[in-house]
């Protein structure tokens, strides 16, 4: 009897994940069906929505400033199907976004560093994005996240304020100061250069892709990939295409951006070796005797059990520039940074003396439990 208990109950999820594909029977959705989860708290749509029982908002932001300031229990927001235009800050504990459609529940924007806010300042890397997080226990399934900024146009005809190497830096997710066990599962986040910025707390991705080029996951967050796409994306006239993981992990934190049986693949027209795995960052940092790279940004970047197509170098990982103590331009080398591999696989795996594979002991600290300090998602 428990064995056949048990079929009936993954047929059952089976059913709700085909429905939920499909995207059909959106009025009466089986993921909000009483046997299945929670109703929404709020819902996202132009049009009423009463069969949710839930009140109805024009946008995701008024959705999100309904919720309770200090919430201790999950604030569904269902985002129905649509493209929403919103610079988003959510800075209340336990909201969860939940798209109708993953494909066509859109959240997005189209900030870059190098433009400017409405009060004539740019917006800078920091302050780009077009979801920023800075609340714990912030959820997010079923959508996409983007920032729409026009990359390649810029490479053709750049037109804003450098910030940085260039103004280009347009950030689609950030995990900013105050978030904190932040999960995301079956999510699009895309973006090209700086789509997304895991800077704090800890952060479980699961099923989602993250497309881009530059830098395109980066920052000094504990943030765990499981079972993840990172789409590497055009740079038209670019010899190096791109760079993957660009970690400035603080030296005292052990995990960094952790990708576990994670896909690294391309756009079709990004040539072989083409892409580096990653480098490590050391931003500037304001310090009593000026501002230069932060030491004590040793970044941590480890791939396990990764399949990477033949656009990632054979050499792995690349150097970074920073400014040092001194005022001089350096170059921090990757043997610098905790950057390594375990069973990476595909055509893009290759054993070589820059790429550093992890040793069994170290191996042994790369379980879920571990790399998120003994958190476990309910997602």
């Amino acid at each position: 009897m428990t064995h056949r208990h048990d079929m009936l109950d993954v047929q059952r999820r089976r059913l709700l994940q085909a429905s939920l594909l499909a995207g059909a029977g959106a009025l009466a959705h089986p993921l909000w069906a009483a046997s299945a989860r929670p109703q929404p708290d709020a819902v996202v749509s132009l049009q009423p929505r009463a069969d949710l029982r839930a009140p109805t908002y024009a946008s995701v932001g008024e959705a999100i400033a309904a919720a309770p300031v200090d919430g201790r229990q999950p604030f569904r927001i269902l985002v129905t199907r649509g493209r929403w235009r919103e610079k988003l800050v959510i800075d209340r504990p336990h909201i969860h976004l939940i798209g109708e459609d993953r494909a066509r529940s859109v959240v997005h924007f189209d900030a870059a560093a190098g433009m400017r806010r409405p009060d004539g300042e740019p917006w800078g890397t920091w302050g780009c994005a077009s979801v920023i997080v800075r609340a714990a226990d912030f959820h997010a399934r079923n959508l996409t996240i983007e920032n729409t900024f026009d990359y390649v146009g810029n490479l053709q005809a750049p037109k804003f304020e450098q910030i940085g190497p260039n103004g280009a830096q347009a950030v689609a997710l950030m995990l900013d100061a105050g978030a904190d066990r932040c999960a995301l599962e079956d999510v699009d986040i895309h973006g090209h250069q700086d789509t997304l910025f895991v800077d704090a707390g800890r952060s479980l991705f699961s099923r989602s892709l993250v497309s881009g080029s530059v830098d395109f996951v980066f920052g000094a967050g504990n943030a765990l990939f499981e079972d993840c796409e990172l789409r590497s994306r055009h740079r038209p006239g670019k010899d190096r295409q791109g760079y993957v993981a660009v970690p400035c992990t603080p030296a005292a934190q052990l995990y960094g951006l952790t990708f576990m049986r994670c896909r690294l693949t391309r756009e079709a027209t990004i040539a072989d070796a083409s892409v580096a795995l990653g480098r490590a960052w050391r931003p500037g940092r304001t310090f009593p005797d000026g501002k230069y790279g932060d030491p004590d940004a040793v970044g941590a970047a480890v791939y396990l059990s990764c399949w990477m197509d033949a656009h990632i170098d054979p050499q792995g990982w690349d150097a970074m520039g920073y400014t040092a103590r001194n005022g001089e331009r350096v170059m921090l080398p990757p043997e610098a940074a905790r950057l390594y591999e375990h069973d990476s696989r595909g055509p893009g795996a290759n054993r070589s003396p820059s790429r550093r594979q992890l040793d069994r002991r170290m191996l042994a600290l790369y379980s879920r439990e571990q790399v998120l300090g003994g958190w476990v998602p309910q997602i």
